[in-house]
């Protein structure tokens, strides 16, 4: 598998907002999942074309194990990790486009992104939608760095990355994490907005 090098690393601050908003939109993926709108494959579908964007190795092997057993075909997964949409479902393909926009922008997408992904699929879906590439980016935003700390050791470290980065984003980044999930849950309490255009 091909590691791309070439994407910008994630700062703390970064990863806590990412923390914060995948927490702010878990149970809007659950609850997509739960009425249907939101097959595993869809949601697997959302969570490669997030990762592919990002780079990261070892959710690129974990979500292909697991598009595998949802009954992905290895042609398909393959061309999905390489950035190209021509095996995905035509009613899915909006939904992977928006999730690659939104780990292109780092998790700001543009309104009309939002707003046509809300006209296509309804609020519910779309927020499952978010849900699954918030979910991708927290992965990515810790497996990113733990592939570069993993590859250090094999000779192969990340020419973008340090050792004082990798253990730095590992151990305050986890520290983060915490109050991350308490103002998610605060901000879900004060019905704060899921997305900030500002």
């Amino acid at each position: 598998m091909k590691i791309d090098y070439g994407r910008k690393l994630y700062t703390i601050p970064e990863l806590y907002r990412i923390v914060y908003d995948g927490i702010r939109t878990m149970r809007y993926m659950r609850r997509a999942k739960q009425k249907g709108e939101l097959s595993m494959e869809f949601q697997e579908r959302i969570m490669l074309a997030v990762t592919e964007v990002n780079g990261c190795a070892i959710c690129s092997y974990v979500h292909t194990r697991m598009a595998l057993e949802a009954g992905m075909s290895d042609e398909e997964i393959q061309t999905m990790l390489a950035g190209e949409t021509g095996d995905i479902p035509p009613e899915e393909l909006k939904a992977v486009l928006f999730a690659q926009h939104y780990a292109e922008s780092r998790g700001n997408p543009s309104r009309e992104a939002w707003e046509r992904i809300v006209g296509v699929y309804g609020l519910s879906r779309a927020r499952g939608i978010l849900g699954a590439a918030r979910a991708m980016m927290i992965g990515n935003a810790f497996g990113i760095p733990w592939s570069s700390f993993a590859n250090r050791f094999r000779g192969k470290p990340d020419k973008r990355s340090s050792l004082l980065y990798e253990i730095g984003v590992l151990t305050i980044g986890s520290l983060a994490v915490p109050v991350a999930i308490i103002h998610a849950l605060l901000a879900g309490l004060f019905h704060v907005p899921l997305i900030d255009f500002s």
